[in-house]
């Protein structure tokens, strides 16, 4: 049965968030597909100065609603000049009222000369920095084409916790020929260094990156489904025992220490994207606007001095596109999508919007859960997240 589109009931005083991307890295890591390039040279003059055009242009549109999280990622920001970030900051404070907790979020490769430019970015006012160490074996960062050693790292990790509170690192697990045993020893390493956050990937083969053809080329090997879900099951216990449990799918924190921003977009909130290829999601009269800036740094660099933007897509999404976008996201946190935030989004309850039965089913399955709270994956549902949430979407009812 059709059900009445939604008219937007997302408050525009909601606090959101600003993406800031950048570019540029020393080297492409063979699994990335992300909007990263290497370039020998960057005018950081420039580029500085198109990065507050943009935002500045970005700002004007939606006014000065209130910002609580920025998020500089990329791309290697760490290779950023810290009188960059400096900039951009100083723009979100003039065109934005600001939470009073503002979190900055930068990305930071762990080489020795990235390390010691954290002072800059502190002072710039960086108060939060998530390190991309992917591995703490010699042999495994070579595999995944990283540039540093693991001692590198884990100096870079002890240097960024002496100057902020808040410090994450990344890692990467289900490699080649990776054991649960040595996984779980791998993890209890990590945690003598972790602070209250740590990101924990598994290793995908994306298209058009340079593992994908080796891959398919049979150079190396993926550990089998059976050991891929072992080492998921080691690394939520292993997490939970330190006190750091899964509160998304991948990411693990102290209770205080989740990443701000990240939880922005896992609750579909709003955010602006500034920098090569960004996105963002905005509510504006009628429903929720997508965009997108052009993905290609020259091309974003020179749109941005002629227009005051790159944009390429800037288009209001249909309201079951929204429910797809809100449901993949918020079905990856523990705590999944409280009643308010269907009812903010949608003006009703999550059993308007899927089939009841389809509900029923994947709760009694133990996959789902539905209370007076809101309706979530369970550990096991987050274990089998795309099953599940493919279930639920094939199942969701057509708005009129």
């Amino acid at each position: 049965m059709a059900v009445p589109a939604p008219e937007l009931t997302t408050t525009l005083d909601e606090p959101m968030g600003v993406y800031v991307h950048w570019p540029f890295c020393r080297s492409k890591c063979p699994y990335c597909d992300f909007n990263s390039h290497v370039s020998d040279t960057v005018d950081h003059d420039r580029w500085r100065t198109a990065l507050v055009r943009e935002l500045e242009t970005q700002a004007a549109r939606v006014g000065r609603r209130r910002v609580e999280s920025v998020f500089f990622g990329g791309g290697t920001p760490s290779l950023m000049e810290p009188e960059t970030v400096a900039a951009v900051l100083d723009t979100v404070r003039s065109s934005f009222r600001i939470a009073n907790d503002l979190e900055v979020t930068l990305e930071a490769n762990p080489t020795s000369v990235e390390a010691g430019r954290l002072d800059g970015f502190r002072d710039a006012g960086v108060n939060r920095v998530s390190l991309g160490v992917q591995a703490l074996d010699d042999e495994v960062l070579r595999f995944l084409g990283r540039t540093h050693a693991a001692s590198e790292a884990l100096a870079a990790v002890a240097a960024a916790r002496e100057r902020f509170d808040r410090v994450s690192f990344d890692l990467i697990y289900a490699r080649p020929g990776q054991s649960p045993q040595s996984w779980k020893r791998e993890l209890s390493e990590a945690l003598k260094h972790a602070a209250g956050h740590l990101s924990l990937y598994q290793l995908t083969i994306e298209p058009t990156t340079p593992f994908h053809s080796l891959h398919a080329r049979g150079a190396f090997r993926l550990p089998d489904e059976d050991t891929a879900a072992t080492l998921w099951d080691v690394t939520q216990e292993t997490l939970d025992a330190a006190g750091l449990s899964a509160y998304e799918v991948s990411n693990h924190a102290r209770p205080g220490d989740e990443c701000r921003h990240n939880v922005v977009y896992w609750t579909y909130r709003d955010y602006l994207g500034v920098g090569p290829g960004a996105h963002g999601r905005l509510s504006e009269a009628g429903g929720k606007t997508a965009t997108r800036t052009h993905r290609a740094p020259s091309i974003w660099l020179d749109r941005v001095e002629r227009d005051g933007h790159a944009l390429v897509d800037d288009q209001m999404l249909d309201p079951d596109e929204v429910l797809v976008e809100a449901t993949l996201t918020g079905l990856r946190l523990a705590s999944g999508l409280s009643r308010e935030r269907w009812h903010a989004l949608f003006d009703r309850p999550p059993e308007d919007l899927f089939d009841i039965r389809t509900i029923g089913l994947l709760t009694d399955g133990g996959f789902l859960e539905l209370d007076e709270v809101g309706l979530r994956a369970t550990a096991t549902g987050r274990a089998r997240l795309d099953a599940v949430t493919d279930r639920l979407l094939r199942s969701r009812q057509p708005f009129r």
